[in-house]
């Protein structure tokens, strides 16, 4: 398959590139980008393919949290599932009704509610610098915190998700709601290139000395069943690929064993995912049979 992978050409990105209208909307609280910025890699450990603007910086969003899960696991295994479920979400990802109806405990790691019960546990970890740090040793990447993009989370709050805490806070799933919500914010708003992207992906695509073959697992399935939250069931299907996708425009993808697809493009659909990352992920899964199960 990693053959499959090298077939790529940067001539057939483009192509489908261009049939898609760019008609989605890029996140107003972010500070501006432009609608046609675009960047893609597929990687492997021996191969890379860079399409669009490499050289292109943008916040990680939500692409974090598997690696948040990641990381937690990593220092407290199994303990984690007292802190976050692993059942896919009904609702968007920053969902108030969700937990309410889940009565404070949050559904997965991969929408909001699941990643900030999870921040709030890395101050008993070294805090965000070393999460940060243990990223960019693990992936060799050189992720860090956009101040310009914190500075605007801070400028313009989320309320779904300080609401979130608090009400994790009032259940007892966290104790200091507001301490878990910076440490969230923080990891969100790391920022990387297309190819550190990518190199985080082969993180859960290869084996790696530091991480358990297991902990991979469990991430890669979740990301599956989560990843793109109420639509990941339909793109479990229609691409078939772990996936994780962020409000900044990214989408990345592990080809289990093979390597990582990632994709930027600020306009989002209704759920909050890239049109154009989803559309080309599509494109390559079937045309290169990528999923496991076809």
């Amino acid at each position: 398959m990693v053959e499959r992978l090298r077939q790529l050409q940067s001539e057939q990105i483009y192509e489908w590139v261009g049939r898609v209208p760019l008609d989605g909307t890029p996140l107003q609280r972010l500070p501006k980008v432009a609608a046609d910025a675009f960047a893609f890699e597929v990687l492997t450990h021996d191969y890379a393919l860079t399409v669009g603007d490499g050289a292109l910086s943008f916040p990680l969003m939500s692409v974090v949290k598997p690696f948040l899960l990641l990381y937690a696991l990593t220092h407290w295994d199994q303990q984690v599932w007292e802190w976050v479920g692993q059942r896919p979400s009904e609702y968007p990802y920053n969902s108030v009704l969700q937990l309410s109806l889940d009565q404070g405990w949050p559904r997965n790691p991969m929408i909001n509610s699941g990643a900030i019960a999870l921040a709030s546990r890395l101050s008993q970890a070294g805090g965000v610098a070393a999460f940060q740090e243990w990223l960019n040793q693990c992936a060799g990447t050189a992720l860090t915190v956009d101040p310009v993009v914190l500075a605007a989370v801070y400028r313009h709050p989320n309320w779904h998700n300080r609401s979130l805490s608090y009400y994790l806070a009032e259940a007892g799933s966290i104790t200091d709601a507001m301490a878990a919500l910076d440490s969230y914010n923080q990891i969100c708003c790391l920022q990387g290139t297309i190819h550190d992207v990518a190199r985080l992906g082969l993180l859960l695509a290869c084996p790696h000395p530091a991480i358990r073959d297991r902990h991979r697992h469990i991430v890669n399935t979740l990301m599956l069943m989560c990843g793109l939250y109420e639509d990941s069931p339909r793109y479990a299907l229609d691409i078939g690929l772990p996936m994780k996708s962020g409000v900044s425009g990214l989408v990345l993808a592990v080809v289990p064993q093979q390597g990582a697809i990632a994709c930027y493009s600020p306009p989002l659909d209704a759920s909050g995912n890239s049109v154009l990352g989803l559309h080309l992920l599509q494109c390559i899964s079937r045309h290169l049979s990528l999923s496991p199960l076809s």
